[in-house]
């Protein structure tokens, strides 16, 4: 097993894709801190199924955007755990407006919890790491850090700033033998998606677009999944401060294909 005898934590890892990554890491041999913030029902359910493949887990309720919260979660993976190895910061979140209806309050939220608690987890995590040689961290971010879409000003640009962190973290980490990245999802296939599109009845605008994604399909949480996978391996060692998209090809520029910016 790749990560036997290691420690991963990550964040907002109940639903969607961070349980994805978290499952997988477990099936990995890793023991697992499960981060939520708002339901814990759901950190319970993944904490079991990891349990059930024989790892450890430590369940945590932390605002990513509190950071007393984030002191308090490190001190509870040092005691339980003694060090750390991986860290997956996921957990994000954001308010959808045109940039005319965006407010101050909104906008610290959003930076604090998607980009700043990513260095302040980094600043926890080092110690940790130190303690095992050295680690691995990855953050995920969004094509919005690059590319506009709709009434994702705020959110589109934490991930910008998430990513500016990522490269900086990956230079100054390398001495300490921790290796830093980030990966970029398309649009991913998740039963929140699904909702979303069925509620506002555009799914019919998702079954048309997925025919002009060159892979043929979406982004499951597994394809992300595989590429954290990977970003935490020694075979991804030369690797640092990039952002990896995982889209199936969606964002080159294909003749005909819609804009991203109508499937929302």
């Amino acid at each position: 097993m790749k990560f036997e005898n290691k420690t991963a934590l990550v964040t907002g890892s109940g639903r969607g894709i961070g349980r994805e990554i978290a499952l997988r890491l477990a099936q990995e041999g890793a023991d697992i801190v499960v981060n939520y913030f708002r339901n814990r029902k759901p950190a319970e359910d993944t904490a079991a199924e990891i349990e059930a493949l024989g790892r450890k887990t430590l369940i945590v309720k932390a605002n990513m955007g509190e950071p007393k919260d984030i002191k308090a979660l490190f001190s509870e993976i040092e005691s339980t755990f003694g060090g750390l190895d991986i860290l997956v910061n996921n957990a994000a979140s954001g308010f959808n407006r045109p940039v005319m209806e965006q407010r101050a309050k909104g906008w610290d939220w959003t930076m604090n919890i998607n980009a700043r608690s990513a260095m302040l987890n980094a600043q926890q995590a080092l110690p940790l790491m130190q303690k095992r040689g050295g680690g691995a961290i990855v953050n995920i971010s969004s094509p919005g850090s690059t590319r506009v879409l709709p009434d994702y000003v705020v959110v589109g640009a934490s991930k910008a700033a998430l990513e500016a962190v990522t490269r900086y973290l990956a230079v100054e980490f390398a001495p300490h033998n921790v290796v830093v990245n980030a990966v970029s999802p398309g649009l991913v296939e998740t039963d929140a998606l699904n909702h979303f599109l069925v509620t506002k009845d555009s799914r019919h605008v998702l079954d048309e677009a997925v025919k002009h994604v060159p892979a043929g399909r979406f982004v499951y949480p597994s394809d992300v999944a595989d590429i954290v996978e990977f970003l935490c391996t020694p075979q991804a060692q030369m690797i640092r401060g990039q952002v990896i998209q995982v889209d199936g090809g969606q964002q080159l520029a294909v003749a005909g294909s819609p804009k991203f910016t109508d499937l929302l």
